[in-house]
């Protein structure tokens, strides 16, 4: 017994043993440093797993130069994605998720099931439409990830999509004055071709059919075109009409531009605002427009372009003067990310800054790049926040119908609340428990229930149906992210 005994104290520990000693002792639940560290289930990886790592990034890359042509001068720029690998194969220790790890497409079926079960019927039983945006379709869950650019006219935006394709593209128009009047989505397509707008709101295999309301005169200033292009097979591209100044943008379009722009916002995955380097002013429908992106701040990135058309000095100061002025309309007290660069097939007027505006153009196609990477997240960050704003929404209604009289003087009590509509989201936030932060903005909600009749014709709220959506959040988008881990 005594040889066993020595025998076994000699023997070194496994990285199974002392289990309890790692959970309680002071080294928050780490192995001791005799215990080897190349086990998964302490974060680390064997060297052979990031040897076979290391090749398949190889050969990753290897593939994308293969398949997309080098960048140069107005020619097809080559977006990689970045190398999953680069950062030595510690996923689970740097506590950053590995995407490459989940099927996206079990994902985005969960994603969809989930949605159509225990958020939808919620949305239409309290109108959610009728006061925010409709109801979400399959296509809006599977489509490529969407780029939207805005600003005035004549800034360069249908520019900088030629200088991203590589070539022209059908139905393009480039001067200094304002030539784009139609919103243009640009996608992927083995020939080129023009689709109307009508005809593009009819296909189910494009995220686009919640346009349809908006009418016919909408849609014949919407139009799709489809052509082959490299960034194309990751991205989606959607060039918007330059936003004019005075009064020649309400009277000169016959359709609810804002809510478009709402629209396009809430599915976009990022939010191009572009500026040239010689007119930094901010029309008020350009202002009103930044403002209606507010809730979308985290995917909004601004462009300075033709910043090659000034000298060193005085890009110092337009750049100064962009922030001022994008900080008073922006009214946060975060810096937003603003890109610098040349965005045409013409060399640089000045080359003193050429390393400059080389560095931030790739910053940019960077930022572009990883879109792909992060659709899976980005797809779940959007469905919380659309399941939250109709908790929000459906209690709000659910208060508001509890306020009115069982018999007469419903009408004159419904005007009242909504008079005093401010008071009555504090009040209901205080009831419910509800935070104050997801409740809807006050003057859009006053004019939606101004059109609403009688709110006791509201269906009585379904608290099932709210216990049911917030399983959502902590119960079937873990499982369903463990079972795409696992597929």
């Amino acid at each position: 017994q005594q040889q066993q005994q020595q025998q076994q104290q000699q023997q070194p520990p496994g990285p199974y043993d002392d289990a309890d000693m790692y959970d309680s002792g002071s080294g928050y639940g780490r192995p001791p440093p005799e215990a080897p560290m190349n086990h998964g289930e302490y974060g680390g990886q064997p060297q052979q797993q990031q040897q076979q790592q290391q090749q398949s990034s190889q050969m990753y890359q290897q593939q994308m130069h293969q398949q997309q042509p080098p960048m140069g001068q107005g020619q097809g720029q080559a977006l990689e994605p970045p190398d999953a690998n680069a950062g030595g194969g510690g996923g689970a220790a740097d506590g950053a998720m590995d995407l490459s790890q989940f099927d996206k497409d079990v994902i985005f079926r969960g994603l969809k099931r989930l949605y159509r079960k225990k958020i939808l019927p919620l949305e239409l039983s309290s109108k959610y439409g009728h006061f925010h945006s409709p109801p979400m379709g399959p296509s809006d869950f599977e489509a490529k990830p969407m780029v939207l650019l805005l600003g005035q006219y004549s800034v360069g935006k249908t520019s900088f999509i030629r200088y991203l394709l590589g070539r022209d593209f059908p139905g393009q128009r480039i001067g200094p004055e304002p030539t784009t009047d139609r919103f243009t989505a640009i996608m992927l397509s083995e020939s080129d071709k023009i689709v109307p707008g009508a005809a593009l709101c009819s296909q189910s295999d494009r995220p686009f059919r919640g346009l349809s309301p908006f009418g016919n005169n909408f849609l014949s200033r919407l139009e799709g075109v489809e052509m082959d292009s490299p960034i194309l097979r990751n991205v989606t591209m959607v060039d918007t009409p330059g936003i004019l100044s005075g009064q020649k943008q309400s009277i000169g379009r016959n359709y609810d531009y804002d809510a478009v722009m709402k629209w396009f916002a809430e599915r976009s995955d990022l939010i191009v605002i572009m500026f040239d380097a010689h007119k930094l002013d901010i029309s008020d429908e350009l202002k009103r427009v930044i403002e209606i992106m507010k809730p979308h701040a985290d995917k909004v990135r601004v462009v300075l372009n033709k910043a090659d058309g000034v000298s060193t000095q005085h890009l110092m100061r337009v750049y100064g003067a962009l922030m001022w002025n994008l900080g008073k309309v922006m009214m946060t007290p975060e810096v937003c990310r603003v890109y610098m660069g040349s965005f045409w097939a013409s060399p640089l007027q000045n080359a003193e800054q050429a390393s400059l505006l080389e560095r931030e153009k790739m910053d940019l196609f960077r930022d572009i790049a990883e879109l792909p990477q992060n659709a899976v997240m980005r797809r779940i960050n959007e469905l919380v926040k659309r399941a939250r704003a109709v908790k929000v929404h459906a209690y709000i209604i659910h208060y508001l119908r509890k306020q009115l009289p069982y018999t007469w003087g419903k009408r004159e009590k419904q005007r009242r609340l909504i008079d005093r509509l401010e008071r009555e989201f504090v009040m209901c936030a205080r009831r419910y428990e509800l935070p104050r932060g997801d409740f809807p903005p006050i003057e859009p909600f006053r004019q939606a229930l101004l059109e609403i009749k009688d709110l006791s014709e509201f269906p009585k709220l379904d608290k099932k149906m709210v216990k049911e959506m917030d399983k959502v959040f902590s119960v079937d988008i873990p499982e369903l992210l463990e079972k795409a881990r696992s597929h």
